[in-house]
């Protein structure tokens, strides 16, 4: 297998499901949509990515290979993925903080 396809499978696999989960980040919940909350998003969305990429290669790095060339990969896939789950839960429990909803006084 190609080294450089090898080092990003778990990139590649999991891009799908990352969309799917970008997505519903981005979407939810719909008010209040300023630049502001935009462009939180965006920097969410870049930082988590590039967190479970860190996490992908350092755990490869780690990983021991007596337990089978494989488990590198298993290894990072788990970590990295719960990195990213992790990253995103962070950013939604901020942007609640900084963006949330801006009630108006009942009369």
């Amino acid at each position: 297998m190609n080294p450089l396809l090898e080092a990003n499978l778990t990139l590649i696999l999991f891009l799908p499901w990352f969309l799917i989960l970008a997505t519903l980040f981005w979407f939810w919940p719909r008010e209040p949509r300023g630049v502001a909350r935009r462009l939180y998003d965006v920097v969410a969305l870049l930082l988590s990515l590039a967190a479970f990429v860190a996490s992908l290669y350092w755990v490869q790095d780690i990983a021991d290979p007596a337990h089978g060339r494989m488990w590198k990969h298993i290894l990072a896939t788990a970590l990295g993925y719960g990195v990213f789950l992790g990253a995103l839960l962070v950013a939604v429990l901020v942007r609640a903080l900084l963006f949330g909803r801006r009630r108006t006084p009942v009369a």
